[in-house]
Protein backbone atom coordinates (compact mmCIF):
# COMPACT_ATOMS: atom_id res chain seq x y z
CA UNK A 1 0.00 0.00 0.00
CA UNK A 2 1.47 3.52 -1.18
CA UNK A 3 2.20 5.87 2.09
CA UNK A 4 -0.74 8.15 2.64
CA UNK A 5 -0.54 11.73 4.95
CA UNK A 6 -3.19 13.26 6.37
CA UNK A 7 -3.38 17.04 6.61
CA UNK A 8 -6.06 18.76 8.49
CA UNK A 9 -6.79 22.73 8.29
CA UNK A 10 -7.14 24.38 11.66
CA UNK A 11 -7.66 27.64 11.20
CA UNK A 12 -8.91 29.52 7.45
CA UNK A 13 -7.99 33.37 8.94
CA UNK A 14 -7.26 35.37 12.11
CA UNK A 15 -10.08 35.10 13.93
CA UNK A 16 -11.57 31.75 13.10
CA UNK A 17 -13.28 29.21 15.47
CA UNK A 18 -11.26 29.36 18.30
CA UNK A 19 -11.95 24.98 18.84
CA UNK A 20 -11.15 23.99 15.47
CA UNK A 21 -7.85 23.30 15.22
CA UNK A 22 -8.02 21.51 18.81
CA UNK A 23 -10.99 19.38 17.34
CA UNK A 24 -9.15 18.40 14.72
CA UNK A 25 -6.48 17.19 16.56
CA UNK A 26 -8.65 15.55 19.39
CA UNK A 27 -11.34 14.12 17.17
CA UNK A 28 -9.20 11.74 14.52
CA UNK A 29 -5.99 10.73 13.37
CA UNK A 30 -4.00 13.43 11.35
CA UNK A 31 -0.15 13.33 10.58
CA UNK A 32 -0.30 17.67 10.18
CA UNK A 33 -2.32 20.63 11.41
CA UNK A 34 -1.66 23.26 9.16
CA UNK A 35 -3.23 26.68 10.35
CA UNK A 36 -3.62 29.95 8.15
CA UNK A 37 -3.67 33.08 10.08
CA UNK A 38 -2.79 36.06 7.44
CA UNK A 39 -4.43 37.98 5.06
CA UNK A 40 -2.72 40.99 3.32
CA UNK A 41 -4.49 43.64 5.49
CA UNK A 42 -3.32 41.25 9.07
CA UNK A 43 0.80 42.11 8.37
CA UNK A 44 -0.18 46.16 8.80
CA UNK A 45 -2.05 45.23 12.00
CA UNK A 46 0.48 42.95 13.22
CA UNK A 47 3.13 45.70 12.68
CA UNK A 48 1.39 48.11 13.82
CA UNK A 49 1.31 46.27 17.06
CA UNK A 50 4.83 45.47 17.20
CA UNK A 51 5.89 48.80 16.91
CA UNK A 52 3.79 49.24 20.37
CA UNK A 53 5.66 46.28 21.57
CA UNK A 54 8.43 44.37 20.56
CA UNK A 55 7.00 41.41 21.65
CA UNK A 56 3.59 41.78 19.96
CA UNK A 57 3.26 41.30 16.13
CA UNK A 58 1.94 37.90 16.21
CA UNK A 59 -1.46 35.97 16.26
CA UNK A 60 -1.69 35.35 20.11
CA UNK A 61 -4.15 32.99 20.14
CA UNK A 62 -1.89 30.53 18.37
CA UNK A 63 0.06 30.03 21.58
CA UNK A 64 -3.40 28.93 23.08
CA UNK A 65 -4.38 26.32 20.65
CA UNK A 66 -0.49 25.14 20.73
CA UNK A 67 -0.77 24.99 24.69
CA UNK A 68 -3.62 22.24 24.19
CA UNK A 69 -2.65 19.94 21.51
CA UNK A 70 1.16 19.67 23.01
CA UNK A 71 0.05 16.46 24.42
CA UNK A 72 -0.43 15.29 20.78
CA UNK A 73 2.49 17.16 19.25
CA UNK A 74 4.80 15.18 22.07
CA UNK A 75 3.19 11.64 22.13
CA UNK A 76 1.53 11.61 18.41
CA UNK A 77 3.73 13.12 16.94
CA UNK A 78 1.71 15.58 15.09
CA UNK A 79 3.46 18.74 13.49
CA UNK A 80 1.81 22.00 12.81
CA UNK A 81 2.48 24.18 10.21
CA UNK A 82 1.26 28.04 11.09
CA UNK A 83 2.05 31.61 9.55
CA UNK A 84 1.10 32.75 12.69
CA UNK A 85 4.32 34.19 13.69
CA UNK A 86 2.75 37.09 11.64
CA UNK A 87 5.89 39.84 11.63
CA UNK A 88 7.07 38.88 14.44
CA UNK A 89 7.68 34.79 13.96
CA UNK A 90 10.92 34.90 17.09
CA UNK A 91 8.16 36.29 19.86
CA UNK A 92 5.50 33.59 18.78
CA UNK A 93 8.38 30.77 19.25
CA UNK A 94 9.14 32.09 22.60
CA UNK A 95 5.56 32.40 23.87
CA UNK A 96 5.51 28.84 22.64
CA UNK A 97 8.58 27.26 24.53
CA UNK A 98 7.36 29.51 27.72
CA UNK A 99 3.55 27.66 27.10
CA UNK A 100 5.09 24.19 27.17
CA UNK A 101 7.32 24.87 30.69
CA UNK A 102 4.75 25.53 31.87
CA UNK A 103 2.79 22.58 31.03
CA UNK A 104 5.88 20.96 31.98
CA UNK A 105 6.15 18.87 28.15
CA UNK A 106 9.63 19.27 26.21
CA UNK A 107 11.38 16.93 24.00
CA UNK A 108 9.57 18.45 20.52
CA UNK A 109 11.47 21.41 18.00
CA UNK A 110 10.27 24.41 17.20
CA UNK A 111 11.69 25.82 13.98
CA UNK A 112 10.92 29.85 13.14
CA UNK A 113 11.17 30.94 9.32
CA UNK A 114 11.41 34.26 8.81
CA UNK A 115 13.50 36.78 6.17
CA UNK A 116 10.17 37.79 4.49
CA UNK A 117 9.60 41.20 6.46
CA UNK A 118 11.65 43.33 4.13
CA UNK A 119 10.39 46.79 5.19
CA UNK A 120 13.74 47.99 6.80
CA UNK A 121 15.83 46.90 3.38
CA UNK A 122 13.40 48.35 1.30
CA UNK A 123 15.45 51.43 0.78
CA UNK A 124 18.65 49.58 0.05
CA UNK A 125 16.94 47.47 -2.59
CA UNK A 126 15.21 50.70 -4.48
CA UNK A 127 18.60 52.02 -4.57
CA UNK A 128 19.96 48.42 -5.94
CA UNK A 129 17.22 48.77 -8.69
CA UNK A 130 14.13 47.09 -7.44
CA UNK A 131 11.51 49.19 -8.06
CA UNK A 132 8.68 47.39 -6.94
CA UNK A 133 6.23 48.87 -9.14
CA UNK A 134 2.94 48.33 -7.67
CA UNK A 135 1.61 45.38 -9.86
CA UNK A 136 -2.14 47.47 -10.77
CA UNK A 137 -0.67 51.03 -11.36
CA UNK A 138 2.82 50.46 -11.94
CA UNK A 139 4.12 53.11 -10.00
CA UNK A 140 7.82 52.63 -8.45
CA UNK A 141 7.30 52.06 -4.44
CA UNK A 142 9.19 55.03 -3.71
CA UNK A 143 6.59 57.52 -4.32
CA UNK A 144 4.56 55.69 -1.05
CA UNK A 145 8.50 54.57 0.28
CA UNK A 146 7.75 57.20 3.51
CA UNK A 147 4.13 56.29 4.35
CA UNK A 148 5.25 52.24 4.23
CA UNK A 149 3.82 50.24 7.17
CA UNK A 150 4.46 46.51 6.17
CA UNK A 151 6.63 44.91 3.31
CA UNK A 152 6.55 41.04 3.51
CA UNK A 153 8.04 38.96 0.75
CA UNK A 154 5.47 35.55 -0.27
CA UNK A 155 7.80 32.54 1.04
CA UNK A 156 6.78 29.19 -0.82
CA UNK A 157 7.29 25.58 0.68
CA UNK A 158 11.21 25.51 0.35
CA UNK A 159 12.19 26.63 3.95
CA UNK A 160 8.98 24.33 5.52
CA UNK A 161 10.52 21.44 3.64
CA UNK A 162 14.04 22.34 5.12
CA UNK A 163 12.74 22.95 8.39
CA UNK A 164 11.17 19.31 8.42
CA UNK A 165 14.54 18.19 7.28
CA UNK A 166 15.72 19.36 10.75
CA UNK A 167 13.42 17.93 12.49
CA UNK A 168 10.92 20.42 13.58
CA UNK A 169 7.52 19.46 15.36
CA UNK A 170 5.84 23.13 15.21
CA UNK A 171 6.55 25.43 12.18
CA UNK A 172 6.16 29.31 12.60
CA UNK A 173 6.20 31.18 9.69
CA UNK A 174 6.13 34.65 8.40
CA UNK A 175 4.48 35.54 5.02
CA UNK A 176 4.56 31.95 3.29
CA UNK A 177 2.32 30.99 0.75
CA UNK A 178 -1.46 29.92 2.25
CA UNK A 179 -0.75 26.91 -0.38
CA UNK A 180 2.61 26.60 0.95
CA UNK A 181 2.14 25.35 4.17
CA UNK A 182 0.65 22.15 2.89
CA UNK A 183 3.02 21.56 -0.21
CA UNK A 184 5.85 21.36 2.29
CA UNK A 185 4.73 18.30 3.86
CA UNK A 186 3.95 16.97 1.00
CA UNK A 187 7.29 17.61 -0.77
CA UNK A 188 9.06 16.51 2.72
CA UNK A 189 6.59 13.19 3.17
CA UNK A 190 6.66 11.56 -0.39
CA UNK A 191 10.39 13.29 -1.45
CA UNK A 192 9.18 15.37 -4.14
CA UNK A 193 11.54 16.94 -6.70
CA UNK A 194 10.75 20.57 -6.85
CA UNK A 195 11.37 20.23 -10.04
CA UNK A 196 8.04 17.96 -10.74
CA UNK A 197 5.67 20.30 -10.93
CA UNK A 198 2.72 18.33 -11.57
CA UNK A 199 3.42 17.07 -8.23
CA UNK A 200 3.87 20.96 -6.72
CA UNK A 201 0.88 21.71 -8.60
CA UNK A 202 -1.00 18.94 -6.76
CA UNK A 203 0.08 20.12 -3.58
CA UNK A 204 -0.67 23.47 -3.96
CA UNK A 205 -4.39 23.06 -5.17
CA UNK A 206 -4.02 21.28 -1.90
CA UNK A 207 -3.28 23.73 0.49
CA UNK A 208 -5.59 25.97 -1.95
CA UNK A 209 -8.46 23.35 -0.59
CA UNK A 210 -7.53 23.79 3.09
CA UNK A 211 -6.49 27.74 3.47
CA UNK A 212 -9.74 29.02 3.71
CA UNK A 213 -10.83 26.25 6.87
CA UNK A 214 -14.22 25.23 6.76
CA UNK A 215 -14.88 26.85 3.46
CA UNK A 216 -14.42 23.66 1.71
CA UNK A 217 -16.63 21.73 4.02
CA UNK A 218 -20.11 23.21 4.16
CA UNK A 219 -19.00 27.09 5.38
CA UNK A 220 -20.13 29.86 3.37
CA UNK A 221 -21.64 27.09 1.12
CA UNK A 222 -24.30 28.34 -1.90
CA UNK A 223 -26.78 25.88 -0.92
CA UNK A 224 -26.07 26.10 3.16
CA UNK A 225 -29.58 24.80 3.63
CA UNK A 226 -28.14 21.52 2.75
CA UNK A 227 -25.79 21.43 5.61
CA UNK A 228 -26.47 19.34 8.75
CA UNK A 229 -24.74 20.68 11.82
CA UNK A 230 -23.16 24.11 11.27
CA UNK A 231 -22.66 24.38 15.06
CA UNK A 232 -20.36 21.78 14.91
CA UNK A 233 -18.94 22.21 11.40
CA UNK A 234 -15.95 20.31 10.23
CA UNK A 235 -12.68 21.39 8.80
CA UNK A 236 -11.64 19.61 5.79
CA UNK A 237 -8.75 17.19 6.10
CA UNK A 238 -6.38 16.10 2.77
CA UNK A 239 -5.70 12.82 2.66
CA UNK A 240 -2.29 12.72 -0.09
CA UNK A 241 -0.69 9.72 -1.64
CA UNK A 242 2.52 10.21 -3.25
CA UNK A 243 1.05 9.96 -6.77
CA UNK A 244 -0.01 14.36 -6.47
CA UNK A 245 -4.04 12.58 -6.03
CA UNK A 246 -5.61 12.84 -3.11
CA UNK A 247 -8.92 12.79 -1.35
CA UNK A 248 -10.94 16.48 0.63
CA UNK A 249 -12.79 14.93 3.70
CA UNK A 250 -13.31 15.71 7.23
CA UNK A 251 -13.53 13.72 10.49
CA UNK A 252 -16.60 11.52 10.66
CA UNK A 253 -19.74 12.63 13.02
CA UNK A 254 -18.42 16.31 12.38
CA UNK A 255 -21.08 18.82 10.74
CA UNK A 256 -20.81 20.67 7.59
CA UNK A 257 -20.61 18.47 4.09
CA UNK A 258 -17.57 18.10 1.48
CA UNK A 259 -18.85 16.99 -1.85
CA UNK A 260 -17.89 17.92 -5.25
CA UNK A 261 -19.92 21.49 -4.98
CA UNK A 262 -18.09 22.68 -1.48
CA UNK A 263 -14.52 21.63 -2.95
CA UNK A 264 -15.65 23.51 -6.87
CA UNK A 265 -16.79 26.54 -4.70
CA UNK A 266 -13.25 26.68 -2.88
CA UNK A 267 -11.31 25.90 -5.82
CA UNK A 268 -12.68 29.06 -7.46
CA UNK A 269 -11.60 31.13 -4.45
CA UNK A 270 -9.46 34.08 -5.73
CA UNK A 271 -7.45 32.47 -8.26
CA UNK A 272 -7.95 34.80 -11.12
CA UNK A 273 -6.94 33.18 -14.38
CA UNK A 274 -7.57 29.31 -13.55
CA UNK A 275 -4.73 27.95 -16.52
CA UNK A 276 -2.38 30.46 -14.53
CA UNK A 277 -2.59 30.09 -10.84
CA UNK A 278 0.95 31.56 -9.74
CA UNK A 279 2.97 30.66 -6.86
CA UNK A 280 6.68 30.64 -5.53
CA UNK A 281 7.05 27.05 -6.54
CA UNK A 282 5.05 26.49 -9.44
CA UNK A 283 2.30 27.65 -11.94
CA UNK A 284 -0.84 25.67 -10.82
CA UNK A 285 -3.59 24.90 -14.34
CA UNK A 286 -7.00 24.63 -12.59
CA UNK A 287 -8.50 23.73 -15.48
CA UNK A 288 -6.50 20.51 -15.42
CA UNK A 289 -8.03 19.16 -12.25
CA UNK A 290 -9.92 16.48 -11.85
CA UNK A 291 -12.70 15.54 -9.45
CA UNK A 292 -14.86 12.56 -7.94
CA UNK A 293 -17.37 11.78 -5.65
CA UNK A 294 -15.59 8.87 -3.41
CA UNK A 295 -18.06 8.77 -1.20
CA UNK A 296 -19.91 9.94 1.84
CA UNK A 297 -17.95 13.21 2.72
CA UNK A 298 -15.16 12.38 0.21
CA UNK A 299 -13.97 13.91 -2.65
CA UNK A 300 -10.82 12.40 -4.46
CA UNK A 301 -8.76 15.55 -6.78
CA UNK A 302 -6.20 14.38 -9.27
CA UNK A 303 -4.97 15.20 -12.61
CA UNK A 304 -3.15 18.42 -11.87
CA UNK A 305 -1.05 19.93 -14.28
CA UNK A 306 1.89 22.40 -13.33
CA UNK A 307 4.25 24.51 -14.69
CA UNK A 308 7.87 26.35 -14.02
CA UNK A 309 7.54 28.81 -11.50
CA UNK A 310 8.08 32.41 -12.29
CA UNK A 311 11.61 34.38 -11.00
CA UNK A 312 9.62 36.79 -8.96
CA UNK A 313 8.27 36.54 -5.58
CA UNK A 314 5.66 38.43 -4.86
CA UNK A 315 5.43 41.17 -2.33
CA UNK A 316 2.30 42.40 -0.29
CA UNK A 317 3.65 45.89 1.25
CA UNK A 318 1.01 48.31 2.83
CA UNK A 319 1.13 51.91 3.48
CA UNK A 320 -0.65 54.67 5.07
CA UNK A 321 -3.71 56.50 3.37
CA UNK A 322 -4.88 58.80 5.65
CA UNK A 323 -8.54 58.15 8.02
CA UNK A 324 -12.20 57.31 7.85
CA UNK A 325 -15.03 58.35 9.83
CA UNK A 326 -18.27 55.68 9.87
CA UNK A 327 -21.58 56.96 11.76
CA UNK A 328 -25.02 55.16 11.84
CA UNK A 329 -28.07 56.50 12.51
CA UNK A 330 -32.07 54.92 12.54
CA UNK A 331 -34.75 56.86 11.51
CA UNK A 332 -38.48 55.17 12.16
CA UNK A 333 -40.97 55.47 10.75
CA UNK A 334 -43.32 57.68 9.05
CA UNK A 335 -40.83 59.17 6.37
CA UNK A 336 -37.67 57.15 7.73
CA UNK A 337 -36.16 57.89 3.96
CA UNK A 338 -36.46 61.44 4.11
CA UNK A 339 -35.27 62.07 7.63
CA UNK A 340 -31.86 60.51 7.07
CA UNK A 341 -31.78 62.05 3.63
CA UNK A 342 -32.44 65.57 5.82
CA UNK A 343 -29.35 64.29 8.41
CA UNK A 344 -27.16 63.78 5.99
CA UNK A 345 -27.27 67.20 4.19
CA UNK A 346 -27.01 68.88 7.41
CA UNK A 347 -24.12 67.06 8.53
CA UNK A 348 -22.54 67.71 5.41
CA UNK A 349 -23.37 71.30 5.50
CA UNK A 350 -22.36 71.93 9.09
CA UNK A 351 -18.36 70.40 8.18
CA UNK A 352 -18.81 72.86 5.58
CA UNK A 353 -19.51 75.94 7.43
CA UNK A 354 -16.49 74.71 9.90
CA UNK A 355 -14.50 74.24 7.13
CA UNK A 356 -13.41 70.85 7.60
CA UNK A 357 -11.78 69.35 4.82
CA UNK A 358 -13.45 66.04 3.78
CA UNK A 359 -11.96 64.67 0.74
CA UNK A 360 -14.99 62.25 0.50
CA UNK A 361 -18.41 61.98 2.01
CA UNK A 362 -20.76 58.66 1.36
CA UNK A 363 -23.87 57.59 2.10
CA UNK A 364 -26.16 54.87 2.14
CA UNK A 365 -29.08 53.99 3.57
CA UNK A 366 -29.52 50.69 4.92
CA UNK A 367 -32.54 48.95 4.50
CA UNK A 368 -33.01 50.61 0.69
CA UNK A 369 -29.85 50.54 -0.95
CA UNK A 370 -27.35 49.63 1.57
CA UNK A 371 -26.55 46.24 -0.69
CA UNK A 372 -26.65 47.53 -4.00
CA UNK A 373 -26.90 50.76 -6.56
CA UNK A 374 -30.73 50.81 -6.84
CA UNK A 375 -31.58 54.68 -7.21
CA UNK A 376 -34.46 55.99 -4.57
CA UNK A 377 -36.85 56.74 -7.27
CA UNK A 378 -37.03 53.47 -8.58
CA UNK A 379 -38.18 52.14 -4.73
CA UNK A 380 -41.76 51.38 -4.27
CA UNK A 381 -43.73 52.52 -1.66
CA UNK A 382 -40.70 54.67 0.13
CA UNK A 383 -43.10 55.88 2.24
CA UNK A 384 -43.90 52.90 3.82
CA UNK A 385 -40.30 51.94 5.04
CA UNK A 386 -40.65 51.40 8.65
CA UNK A 387 -36.68 51.70 9.32
CA UNK A 388 -33.55 53.28 7.64
CA UNK A 389 -29.91 53.01 9.22
CA UNK A 390 -28.41 56.13 7.52
CA UNK A 391 -24.77 55.33 7.41
CA UNK A 392 -21.78 58.35 6.57
CA UNK A 393 -18.35 57.45 5.79
CA UNK A 394 -16.36 60.24 5.34
CA UNK A 395 -12.25 60.34 4.70
CA UNK A 396 -9.90 62.77 4.84
CA UNK A 397 -5.62 63.32 5.19
CA UNK A 398 -6.90 65.58 8.17
CA UNK A 399 -7.20 62.93 11.26
CA UNK A 400 -8.67 66.00 13.71
CA UNK A 401 -10.90 67.18 10.75
CA UNK A 402 -12.59 63.77 10.91
CA UNK A 403 -13.00 63.43 14.71
CA UNK A 404 -14.10 67.47 14.91
CA UNK A 405 -16.90 65.86 12.08
CA UNK A 406 -17.56 62.85 14.67
CA UNK A 407 -18.43 65.55 17.39
CA UNK A 408 -21.70 66.50 15.44
CA UNK A 409 -23.39 63.20 14.67
CA UNK A 410 -25.26 62.77 18.20
CA UNK A 411 -26.45 65.85 17.94
CA UNK A 412 -28.44 65.63 14.99
CA UNK A 413 -30.40 63.48 17.74
CA UNK A 414 -31.96 66.48 18.49
CA UNK A 415 -30.93 69.33 16.12
CA UNK A 416 -32.55 67.59 13.04
CA UNK A 417 -35.55 64.92 11.53
CA UNK A 418 -37.61 63.28 14.79
CA UNK A 419 -37.83 59.40 15.42
CA UNK A 420 -33.88 58.74 15.81
CA UNK A 421 -34.00 55.14 17.34
CA UNK A 422 -30.80 53.91 16.99
CA UNK A 423 -27.45 55.29 17.76
CA UNK A 424 -24.62 52.64 18.17
CA UNK A 425 -20.96 52.60 19.10
CA UNK A 426 -20.11 55.93 20.82
CA UNK A 427 -19.02 59.17 19.47
CA UNK A 428 -17.28 57.82 16.11
CA UNK A 429 -13.80 58.57 15.90
CA UNK A 430 -11.04 58.57 12.80
CA UNK A 431 -9.50 55.72 12.10
CA UNK A 432 -6.10 54.86 10.16
CA UNK A 433 -6.92 53.91 6.08
CA UNK A 434 -4.28 51.11 4.67
CA UNK A 435 -4.01 50.85 1.54
CA UNK A 436 -2.60 47.73 -0.13
CA UNK A 437 0.60 47.53 -2.50
CA UNK A 438 1.40 44.54 -4.14
CA UNK A 439 5.04 44.23 -5.78
CA UNK A 440 7.33 41.62 -7.17
CA UNK A 441 11.10 41.59 -6.62
CA UNK A 442 13.65 38.71 -8.16
CA UNK A 443 14.06 36.20 -6.31
CA UNK A 444 17.64 36.59 -5.62
CA UNK A 445 16.91 39.50 -3.92
CA UNK A 446 15.70 37.70 -0.73
CA UNK A 447 16.41 34.31 1.36
CA UNK A 448 14.21 33.09 3.67
CA UNK A 449 15.69 31.69 7.09
CA UNK A 450 15.32 28.31 8.84
CA UNK A 451 16.28 28.00 12.97
CA UNK A 452 14.66 25.00 14.36
CA UNK A 453 14.93 25.48 18.79
CA UNK A 454 14.73 22.97 21.26
CA UNK A 455 12.10 22.64 23.70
Amino acid sequence: MSKKIRIASGQGFWGDLPEAPVNQVKQGAIDYLMMDYLAEVTMSIMQKQKLKNPQAGYARDFVEVIRRILPEITQNKVKVVSNAGGVNPHACKDAILKAAEEEGLSGFKVAVIDGDDILDQLPDLVKEGHQLKNMDTGKPVSEVMDDLVSANVYFGADPVVKALEDGADIIITGRVTDTGLCLGPMIYEFGWSMDDYNKMAAGTVAGHILECGAQSSGGNYTDWREIQNFTEIGFPIVEAVEDGSFVVTKHEGTGGIVNLKSVKEQLLYEIGDPTDYITPDCIADFTSIQLEDAGTNRVKVSGIQGQEPTEFYKISASYSYGYKLSATLVYSWPDALDKAKAASEILYNRARNLNLKLDDYRVEYVGLNGCNEMPIEEVENVAEINEIQLRISVASSERDDLNRLGREVAPLILTGPSSVTGFAGGRPKASDVIAYWPALINKNACTPRVEVFQA
